[in-house]
């Protein structure tokens, strides 16, 4: 069996590697945005790419003394998505999850679940495929 020091050297290579291909693909993204492109972003659940353990949001791991510039964030439109489909249900009474949906602008399966929690918090109530604002 090989000594351990082997396998932590290659652990190590296959870290540096990792960090070293995350910072290229963020240097990519970052151009593709500058270029009008549109960069993809990870998915839910995934590691924090760049931030390492113990590192505060916005830290990197670059060792060179350059200033990236701060990434723009979007602004949050006003309250939640579960108070906006109940405003709407409010203004259109009958509305389906799915006209919510589009009207909302985003995906049905989504809202779904948000309706489900509206209609248990006793918010809204569903007749059929149509729902229906609660009077408290």
């Amino acid at each position: 069996m090989p000594p351990a020091n082997v396998f932590d050297e290659a652990r190590d290579a296959l870290e540096r590697s990792v960090r070293e291909l995350r910072e290229q693909l963020s240097q990519a993204e970052e151009a593709l945005e500058k270029l009008g492109g549109k960069a993809t972003r990870r998915s839910p659940g995934r590691s924090p790419g760049r931030r390492g353990p113990g590192r505060p949001k916005g830290s990197t791991n670059k060792s060179s003394g350059g200033t990236a510039a701060p990434r723009k964030r979007r602004k949050r439109r006003g309250g939640t998505r579960a108070d906006q489909a109940v405003n709407l249900i409010e203004s259109q009474p009958g509305i389906s999850a799915s006209d919510v949906a589009k009207t909302m602008k985003i995906k049905p399966n989504y809202l779904y679940r948000v309706l489900g929690d509206l209609e248990k918090e006793g918010r809204v109530k569903k007749d059929g495929r149509q729902y229906y604002p609660t009077g408290g």
